[in-house]
């Protein structure tokens, strides 16, 4: 219940801020970018480090903090409108902070499953969560419409607080004792960060997954900057109508969250990553198809197969990597690949702006569009792609004996 309301929450923000700075405060290209950006940049920055405070805390506590600090930054936006305070450079500085809170938040929230569910239960489960998630995020994107139609994307932003505030309530009465580290078992900061990265780099399947998981980042960030503006002012949709797009992409989530063990029965696991990983990638080319052809239908049709494809390849990867790891180590790893595939993310969002800004939106859909399409090849060029069954334990791969796992 606590993850299902912070998603609305966060699909509420997620679609109110991106219209406050193109509908209130007039922001072009570049300065989309340069939002889109600063809300990933923190996943680079301070993603490796965090894994390893993580494994310290007390992942529950970390997770309801970090709903509580979230609600409280993105209240200071309605505060702003309602004083007539509110600037570009206000939601830059909100999206700088929720980056980073995020950050703590998403490693601590993907490491509490494992600690709370047996091994062969962790597919079911992730399998659950993408389930609720996207049942929010296809209503998500409607009612996040309808209240800014209603009331302004500064108070939707207002609604957005209070679903997280409840979300750490939630979460918070979960009763599961869970138990803080002792001081004894502890190394040395940067020492865990090197644990972390070692056993991600170190495991030839893991590292093809972060290959492709990064570059389909930085390729779908750069797209994500520019699709509000690409959406209002080039195709001429309203704030309704993307909403509504939006929540068909949703729809297409659902569905892969109900069919990935289906998926995985019939063509794989290792399999079921390289071909949704591919299938994501040909898919974004629909988004700037869509100046071309009916922009409504193409929308419709690319953006619900692309959310099926990404939730079936997320299940399939987050359960394999979260069964792979020893607990005491979750916390690290999940950092270590937040900061390898997320890192990309505010480099993409980036260029996205500045090279929209120079060439045009659609020039520049096209140019990311088509680094998806190749993003894919990491794990369609890999033993994944000869696997029905990947392995559950680190020493069973190496880098010698790829084909003996495969079947």
């Amino acid at each position: 219940m606590g993850d299902t309301v912070s998603v609305f929450g966060v699909e509420f923000v997620t679609f109110a801020m991106p219209l406050i700075a193109v509908q209130l405060l007039h922001a072009d290209a570049f300065q989309m970018g340069v939002l889109s950006t600063l809300e990933s940049l923190a996943f680079l920055l301070i993603s490796l480090p965090a894994g390893a405070w993580v494994d310290r805390l007390r992942k529950k506590h970390v997770i309801v903090a970090g709903d509580v600090l979230r609600a409280l930054v993105l209240l200071t936006i309605p505060v702003a409108w309602v004083v007539d305070a509110l600037s570009f450079v206000h939601l830059c500085i909100v999206a700088t902070v929720i980056g980073i809170v995020t950050v703590f938040f998403d490693v601590a929230n993907q490491s509490y499953l494992p600690s709370i569910v047996s091994g062969d239960q962790i597919a079911d489960g992730n399998g659950k969560l993408q389930a609720t998630q996207q049942t929010a995020q296809v209503a998500g994107p409607s009612l996040a419409s309808g209240l800014v139609s209603l009331i302004g994307g500064p108070l939707t932003v207002g609604a957005t607080s209070v679903c997280m505030a409840l979300s750490s309530l939630f979460i918070s009465r979960i009763h599961h004792r869970e138990h803080r580290p002792e001081e004894r078992e502890r190394s040395s900061l940067l020492a865990e960060i090197r644990e972390g990265l070692s056993l991600v780099l170190g495991h030839v399947l893991l590292r093809r997954i972060v290959a492709c998981t990064g570059l389909s980042n930085f390729a779908s960030s750069a797209i994500f900057a520019l699709i509000v503006l690409y959406a209002l002012r080039t195709l001429g949709l309203s704030q309704f109508q993307l909403g509504i797009v939006m929540s068909v992409g949703a729809a297409g989530g659902i569905l892969g969250a109900i069919s990935t063990s289906w998926v995985q029965r019939i063509v794989g696991e290792g399999r079921s990553i390289a071909v949704s990983a591919a299938l994501s990638g040909v898919c974004f080319l629909t988004v700037p198809a869509a100046d071309l052809l009916p922009s409504m239908p193409t929308l419709f049709i690319g953006w619900f197969l692309i959310s099926w494809a990404v939730v079936v390849y997320n299940v399939t990867q987050v359960s394999f990597r979260q069964r792979l790891c020893p607990k005491p180590l979750l916390g690290r790893m999940n950092a270590s690949i937040r900061f390898l595939v997320w890192g990309p993310m505010p480099v993409g969002a980036f260029l996205g702006g500045t090279i929209g800004h120079a060439i045009g939106i659609v020039p520049t859909l096209w140019i990311f569009a088509a680094a998806a399409v190749f993003s894919s090849l990491p794990v369609l060029i890999s033993p994944l792609i000869s696997m029905r069954v990947l392995p559950d334990s680190l020493n069973l791969l190496d880098d010698d004996g790829d084909d003996d796992q495969s079947s």
